[in-house]
């Protein structure tokens, strides 16, 4: 076995700089003669603006420009735009309205953007700010998910009637209204998918510089891909990719809202051109909850139909997804139906209908998960509720619907094709390991001591590492192993477990080994992080490199060696003449070709064919306080298949964080707007509740390795399975505990304040 190879709990190499405060974020950069941006929003969810009067900001002390939209379509300045549209149910395109950089003639949420200011200084620019009087004319607003789509709801674009962005759909309607009309049961849900702010511990920054003489933008910003950021830049600026340069170092927490690009990063560049310096922005926390993509908040009707003995014959969704004011670089992708809605289980037809709304709300896009989680909440609560009707218990429902092992590759009723699953296997363990046949001892013990107790499950499926291509670069030195890759670490460890991945094919001592990413510069393409892509693609990517690293150096070491090829094997980070105790290591060969002017310098590639199917089971068990609502989570455990694993310890790392962001949502996180004024009203940490350590239990994680068929490590994504999972696990055992009360349905978030007025309006009745 390779030391510190594949299959490794190795810990973190990149660890000891971060926690010691040697990590270099966006924000620790400077430039000499920077100067710094100031944005004014919008204090109006919807208004015209009337005029701008800027001329005393402009003459305020440090200040060099104050910039509006004007200014930008005077340049000719694109606009952010969206990538994926998606069809009408009649085939009619969806309605793709203006994104400009600055607010254009009317104001759509607050937060938006309506001026820049740039000052010698951050507080100058801020002072200045103060001083911009904007006349407004404040407008009705549509701001509830659903009643914008109402009749007499004000309009957020004039082209979009009804406040309708798309309405699609996906299955066989006819097919499904069929089965519902011969089932012998249906069974409804009606749940809401509350909106969630991502709250990444670092803010997004940006450092834009122009360099005249080679008309050359350099862009240093906090994203999950810097190649994905120099694109949207090429769009939006109108200048060519060759020209533009993007630098990302250390992330501080992504969670989909640094995939995007957004308006300060644009501005600041054609900024640093006009005024021919270094142009800085840093967000603060009240502008990221205005102005950060917004992720979630869907309301949603969803129906099964069953047979007498409990098998699904049917499905049936509609959901109503807001986008908020603009179209996001993937907003409209991320609620469009997909094949998820149907999850682990064998349903011969469904129908999914998604309405997707423009609100007054600032913009909504992929939040970790990004559709997958609402798909299974949904389907995950559908499945407890068919239980609940028809008298079985979680597992055996499950039981009787999921897909059976033998039956993959299974393509679902939503033209998805799974390659590979154990369902059943997964349950087993988890309810076992759970020891759910004991829970009513553990709710008579708790009821003894005044407390409900409830345990709830759910088994999530999720599509991930989509097919796409990624990138890596290595170099084999004397000294050492350089690896560039295409996607970017957000925090979740790419340092080490891709080098993991090259010290298992190059059998080179792992601490050689030196992983680099976010410089377009160094290598060329980069598909970023971002639907739980990064290993599945990336380490393929520098599985591929090594080969070719390899096979570029094995000419050399024959010479080397002075022996034929035939007589060579390459083994354990040596080529070795079979049968004696010649050899020369990877390392010496790199050091002499890099004398002879022939270094091993090599691209690898991964064209990914076809997505990933991670999945697994998720058991929560909760106690609650009669006399307060408060509830506590006591125990949790999770059997996942991620198929093979690169390194045990950052997995458990991944699942340990997308659970703790899923039980986030399950009982504290919400994004509240007033639907009168469009105030944000969780607008900071002080309304807003985040997930607390006190919050969470330690989990109880495994998983299993059954191998994805679909690429040569047998590899799933894992990044955001645990925010999958762990929302409908938590509402099945708070529904369970409350069930005395009648509760057969609850939505997220599951505060202590809900909880107490369903239980002391029980005491009442």
């Amino acid at each position: 076995m390779i030391k510190f190879g594949v299959g490794q709990s190795v810990t973190r190499v990149e660890d000891q700089r971060l926690l010691t405060g040697t990590g270099r974020y966006a924000d620790d950069v400077n430039l000499d003669g920077q100067a710094y941006a100031y944005f004014i929003r919008s204090p109006h969810a919807h208004a015209l603006i009337k005029n701008i009067d800027s001329e005393t900001a402009r003459r305020a002390p440090g200040v060099l420009a104050v910039y509006t939209i004007e200014d930008v379509d005077a340049d000719d300045l694109d606009q952010i735009r969206t990538l994926v549209p998606v069809a009408n149910r009649d085939g009619s395109d969806m309605v793709q309205p203006d994104y400009p950089l600055l607010a254009r003639g009317r104001v759509k949420h607050v937060g938006n953007m309506v001026a820049l200011v740039i000052a010698e200084t951050e507080v100058a620019a801020r002072d200045a700010a103060a001083e911009v009087m904007i006349d407004y004319e404040s407008l009705p607003a549509a701001i509830d998910t659903v009643g914008a789509a109402q009749a007499g709801a004000p309009l957020v674009w004039d082209e979009a009637p009804g406040n309708i962005c798309f309405d699609a759909a996906k299955g066989d309607e006819k097919a499904t209204t069929k089965a519902f009309a011969e089932a012998a049961h249906t069974v409804v849900v009606e749940l809401v998918n509350n909106r969630l702010i991502s709250n990444s511990m670092e803010g997004r920054v940006v450092l834009a510089e122009y360099d005249p003489a080679r008309d050359h933008y350099t862009v240093t910003v906090t994203t999950q891909g810097a190649h994905n950021i120099r694109a949207r830049l090429e769009q939006v600026l109108k200048h060519p990719a060759d020209k533009i340069t993007v630098l990302t170092h250390d992330v501080g927490g992504g969670f989909g809202t640094k995939i995007f690009i957004y308006p300060e990063y644009a501005l600041s560049a054609w900024a640093s051109k006009i005024l021919g310096r270094p142009i800085k922005w840093t967000s603060d926390r009240s502008h990221a909850f205005l102005t950060d993509v917004h992720g979630r908040d869907n309301v949603t009707r969803g129906e099964l139909a069953l047979d007498a003995d409990g098998k699904i014959l049917g499905l049936r969704v509609s959901t109503y997804a807001n986008l908020g004011a603009y179209l996001s670089n993937f907003a409209s992708l991320i609620p469009a139906p997909s094949g998820m809605f149907t999850g682990v289980y064998d349903i011969p037809t469904a129908y999914v209908n998604i309405k997707a709304v423009f609100t007054h709300t600032v913009p909504v896009d992929a939040y970790r998960g990004a559709g997958r989680p609402e798909a299974s909440y949904l389907v995950e609560r559908l499945a407890d509720a068919g239980a609940r009707q028809l008298g079985l218990t979680p597992s055996e429902f499950r039981r009787r619907n999921f897909i059976a092992p033998e039956a993959m590759p299974y393509t679902n009723a939503l033209d998805l094709a799974f390659d590979s699953g154990e369902f059943a296997r997964n349950m087993d363990q988890a309810t076992e390991t759970a020891d759910w046949e004991g829970f009513p001892k553990r709710r008579d013990q708790s009821k003894s001591r005044g407390k409900l107790r409830g345990i709830g499950m759910s088994y999530y499926i999720e599509i991930c590492a989509f097919p796409g291509s990624e990138a890596a670069r290595m170099d084999v030195s004397g000294d050492g192993v350089e690896i560039w890759v295409g996607t970017q670490s957000n925090g979740q460890g790419h340092e080490t477990s891709f080098a993991q991945i090259a010290a298992e094919h190059l059998g080179v001592p792992f601490e050689t080994i030196r992983v680099r990413y976010g410089d377009t510069r160094e290598i060329p393409t980069g598909g970023g992080t971002g639907g739980s892509r990064s290993m599945t693609l990336g380490g393929h990517a520098v599985a591929d490199a090594a080969e070719k690293a390899i096979a570029k150096a094995r000419p050399l070491a024959e010479d080397l060696l002075e022996a034929a090829a035939s007589d060579i094997e390459f083994t354990e980070g040596h080529f070795v003449i079979v049968g004696t105790d010649r050899k020369v290591s990877l390392l010496e060969v790199g050091a002499e070709a890099a004398k002879r002017g022939d270094a091993i310098a090599v691209d690898g590639k991964r064209e990914q064919p076809a997505a990933t199917f991670p999945n697994g089971c998720h058991i929560c068990e909760v106690e609650i306080d009669r006399e307060t609502g408060v509830l506590e989570i006591v125990r949790y455990v999770v059997v996942d298949d991620y198929g093979k694993v690169i390194n045990p310890l950052l997995l458990a790392g991944q699942v340990h964080g997308g659970i703790a962001q899923g039980v986030g949502q399950a009982l504290v996180e919400h994004a509240i707007y007033d639907n009168d004024s469009g105030q944000l009203l969780t607008g900071s940490f002080m309304d807003y509740a985040m997930p607390r350590a006190t919050l969470l239990p330690f989990f109880e994680f495994s998983s299993n390795e059954i191998l994805c068929r679909t690429n040569p490590m047998g590899m799933k994504g894992a990044g955001e399975a645990g925010t999958i999972g762990a929302p409908s696990a938590v509402i099945s055992a708070v529904i369970d505990a409350l069930a005395e009360f009648g509760v057969r349905s609850i939505d997220m978030p599951v505060t202590a304040e809900k909880v107490w007025q369903i239980v002391n309006r029980a005491a009442a009745a």
